[in-house]
């Protein structure tokens, strides 16, 4: 299977949701975030759980453990190898539904207009 294409989403305003969100993570879990997301860019459709898990609504998750914190990233695919990462959350138990509707909503603006929604994923 081909390598999968990590895209950002961006908004309107041109703000990266994902990287804005990684600017609060602690040093030590934004590392394994972006782990995770060179993972997903490795096996794209392939990656199952421990590592990512499908919510509902073509909407999945990234799944990232640091001590007694779950950090999630959640993002959908875009045809077969591009996935386009919405943006990331703390969660205690399950993805909050307003969490996996807001993916949903950029999901829909992604599609109507992708350059205009597209950020490049750089591990920095």
């Amino acid at each position: 299977m081909p390598r999968t294409e990590v895209i950002l989403f961006k908004e309107a305003d041109k703000s990266v949701p994902l990287v804005d969100w990684l600017e609060s993570v602690p040093k030590r879990p934004r590392a394994k975030c972006v782990a995770a997301l060179t993972r997903l860019e490795e096996l794209g459709h392939e990656l199952r759980r421990p590592e990512a898990d499908y919510l509902g609504d073509d909407i999945y998750e990234l799944r990232v453990r640091f001590q007694s914190m779950n950090y999630r990233m959640l993002y959908f695919f875009h045809g077969r190898v591009v996935a386009v990462v919405s943006h990331g959350c703390t969660k205690e138990r399950a993805v909050p539904k307003r969490e996996i509707a807001a993916a949903a909503k950029r999901r829909e603006r992604f599609r109507r207009d992708p350059k205009k929604h597209s950020e490049r994923f750089t591990k920095d």
